[in-house]
Order: C-alpha cells, then sequence, then structure tokens
C-alpha cells in the first residue's frame, strides 16, 4: 500500500512537473532577455575617429564599433555613428545622440538638427539603428527587418538598439571635448521610440526629446496604419493586441519610465497621426516628468512642411536645459493640415478630394473647416471627425450647402 501511495505522489508530482515546465521556461526566458537589455554592454577599446567634412560650424567625423549583440546578418553587426561637433568653442561641450525614423535611407534630418546644435555650441552623434542604411542585409529595404511581424525578433533587434545606444555612450566618454554629465537623447518615429526606452534604462541621458513617438508599442503596431502587414502576419498567428502586449512587456517604454525622475523632456506629436496614434503619444507623455509638449495639426509626415522649425525647437530645448534655464517654448508649432480622401453628398456624390483645413476648434482637430478640391471643382467643408478619419458636417457648394461625409487621412 505505501509503495501505492509513493507511486501515486511521484506521478502527480511529474505531472505538475510537466504542465509547469512551459511556463517556467517562458519566464526563465523573459528574465534572462531582461537581463541581457538592462546590463551595460562589455566596455571595448574604440578605433580612431575620421573626419570627412567641415565648415565654419562643424566638424564631422565618422566612427564604427561592434555591435555588443550579434544578430544573423554580418553587416547588421557594425555600428555606425556621425559625429558633429561645433568648431568654435572652448572646453568642453554638452552632446545629443540623435536616433532616425524607421525605413530612413539616409541621416539629412539628423544631420540638420547636428549642425543647429552645433550653432549652440553643443555635439550631436547620430546612430545608424539596426538594419538601416549601412546595416541593411542584401536583398532587403532599410529598415525591414527592423519590424517584423514575429514579437521576439522585434525584442531582439530593440535589444540590439539599445545596446548599440549604450556603447554609443560609452564611445562618448571616451572623447576629452565632450562634458560626460551632459548627454542627452532624441529621436524622431521610430527612433523616438528606441529614444523612450533608452531614456528609461540608461539614467546617463539626461534629457530627452521625443518627436512624432508614443508608448505602448502593441497598441500601436495593433492601430498604426505604417505596418498593416506586420499586424495581420500576426493576427494569422494568432496574436490579439493584448497578448502581443504581454509578449513586448520587456521593451515597452512604460516597463522603465518613472514620472518623478525630474529629468526634463520634451515632446512633438501630431494630433492627426495615424502611424503613432495620439493617444499613444499622450501614453507616453504621462510617463514623462513635467515634459514640454507640442501638438501639430497634421498627420504623421506634416511634421516635414515645417522641419525646420522644429529642429529649431529641439535644439533650442536642449541649448535651454544643458545651460538650466526654463525653456521659453512656442505656444504652438504651425502647420497647414492637409488631407486625402473622399466626399460625398448628395448633390455631387463620391468624389475623391485633397483639401486643408482653414480652421480647428481645439489641438486635435476634431471640428473643423476645410476648403477641398475635387474633379468637379473647389468646395467647403465644415465639420466633426465621428471616427479615425471620418467627419460629417455641412458640404459648402457654389449653388447650396447640405449634408455631407469625409472620410480621408492627414498627412
Amino acid at each position: 500500500m505505501q509503495t501505492a501511495v509513493k507511486v501515486a505522489r511521484a506521478i502527480i508530482v511529474l505531472v505538475l512537473a510537466v504542465v509547469a515546465a512551459p511556463s517556467i521556461l517562458a519566464q526563465t526566458s523573459t528574465e534572462a532577455q531582461r537581463k541581457e537589455l538592462t546590463t551595460p554592454p562589455e566596455k571595448i577599446e574604440f578605433s580612431p575617429w575620421n573626419e570627412i567634412e567641415s565648415d565654419e560650424f562643424s566638424k564631422v567625423y565618422e566612427v564604427q564599433f561592434p555591435s555588443a549583440l550579434n544578430s544573423p546578418y554580418p553587416v547588421n553587426n557594425t555600428v555606425r555613428l556621425r559625429a558633429f561637433m561645433p568648431t568654435d568653442t572652448i572646453g568642453t561641450v554638452p552632446c545629443v545622440v540623435l536616433l532616425h525614423y524607421w525605413g530612413a535611407t539616409d541621416l539629412r534630418l539628423e544631420a540638420q538638427i547636428g549642425r543647429e546644435l552645433n550653432s549652440k555650441g553643443i555635439a550631436a552623434v547620430a546612430m545608424v539603428l539596426p538594419y538601416h542604411m549601412s546595416r541593411t542585409p542584401q536583398g532587403s529595404r532599410s529598415g525591414e527587418l527592423a519590424l517584423q511581424a514575429d514579437p521576439q525578433k522585434l525584442i531582439l533587434s530593440m535589444t540590439q538598439s539599445i545596446l548599440d545606444l549604450r556603447r554609443t555612450v560609452d564611445w562618448i566618454e571616451t572623447r576629452p571635448e565632450i562634458d560626460k554629465t551632459r548627454i542627452g537623447l532624441a529621436g524622431t518615429s521610430l527612433g523616438g521610440i528606441v529614444s523612450a526606452l533608452g531614456f528609461g534604462i540608461e539614467p546617463k541621458f539626461k534629457i530627452g526629446s521625443f518627436v512624432l513617438a508614443g508608448s505602448d508599442l502593441a497598441g500601436i503596431l495593433w492601430n498604426s496604419s505604417r505596418v498593416v502587414s506586420q499586424r495581420e502576419d500576426m493576427r494569422r498567428r494568432g496574436f490579439t493586441e493584448e497578448k502581443l502586449r504581454a509578449a513586448l512587456a520587456i521593451i515597452e517604454p512604460g516597463t522603465y519610465l518613472r514620472p518623478i525622475d525630474g529629468r526634463p523632456s520634451l515632446v512633438i506629436a501630431a494630433s492627426l497621426d495615424t502611424v503613432v496614434p495620439p493617444a499613444n503619444a499622450r501614453n507616453l507623455i504621462g510617463l514623462l516628468s513635467d515634459p514640454t509638449v507640442l501638438w501639430l495639426s497634421t498627420g504623421h509626415f506634416g511634421g516635414g512642411l515645417v522641419r525646420g522649425r522644429i529642429v529649431r525647437t529641439v535644439a533650442s530645448f536642449f541649448e535651454s536645459s544643458f545651460s538650466g534655464q526654463e525653456f521659453k517654448d512656442p505656444a504652438s508649432i504651425h502647420a497647414p493640415t492637409l488631407r486625402f480622401g473622399l466626399v460625398y453628398s448628395d448633390e455631387r456624390g463620391l468624389q475623391v478630394a485633397v483639401s486643408t483645413d482653414i480652421w480647428q476648434a481645439d489641438a486635435r482637430g476634431r471640428t473643423f473647416a476645410a476648403v477641398m478640391l475635387t474633379p468637379q471643382g473647389p468646395q467647403g467643408f465644415a465639420g466633426f471627425r465621428v471616427s479615425n478619419g471620418l467627419a460629417i458636417g455641412a458640404m459648402v457648394l457654389p449653388r447650396r450647402t447640405t449634408l455631407g461625409f469625409s472620410w480621408n487621412i492627414a498627412f
């Protein structure tokens, strides 16, 4: 009888172990991934930088070093930096690390920001993110492999980005020209999302700027107009938004950001953004310590119409913050709201239309008036959004005003 009881207990223990094994393995794997993401990379010796150009205000250098995480693609495992150093300075200078948007094929925007920072006595270092530009594997487009429909691959890509970012800080700390106590971080779009994660993990970043970025990665991936194919692939694999949120928790900026840490930050968001929805921008804003917030009355790409002003605003923010002064932010950055879509009225039927807003009732552009160009001529529209992209209101035609509908995407 005792032997039978012992055998039964052994069977129960074995069954429980088999049932619990997947959960234990998953927990162990997650802990290992978190440790890899949050542990500073191993210190290395850096090769000398190479000057590639110079002018009255800036000297530009190129730097490269091995990534702290090896991907299956050798070309992706070399990190490349472009450093912009001000020429007319005395003593050490502060520095800002710049991260580019998804799919970028050059660093023109970062060069513009870098030179603007140089004019204010601030150095800048632009880092090429994994799978972009010179790090793009043969046969793929710049950035294509950075956002795949596989959460584990996305975790690896983001982990490599963060380790590369922290090794970039290690390189900055070797430069005698740079003040190691005044290092900032700025990113645009995907670069802004990576920056938000890096800002939460790396305390050496004292100031942050996030343009057209957000937090809650699952929410962005599940609602963004930019990753439709990836989202459908994940749906076919059985993912829901909640399952994806659980899978990506380890690389979620909100896991690491603390609103009480007191570091200055700037967020520039777009009220009509369909790539990084406004809800996700507000989510990021809530994770920062009393950030300066500016809203554009555009979609994700409309900021390009006022790029110069955004660049100057970002540079001025770092200038003020590094010097300990209050940043006198503009009340807003006015940008024209351009829309493309379909309009319908009983008199003219369904038409394609390009429009620009001439009035908005609030920063979110929910109630607006627009001038539209259609194949049947110009017309006006005044109404309010009832859902993303869909608006109802008065269609102003040459002969009369009637009820109309508009479905559009803002640039």
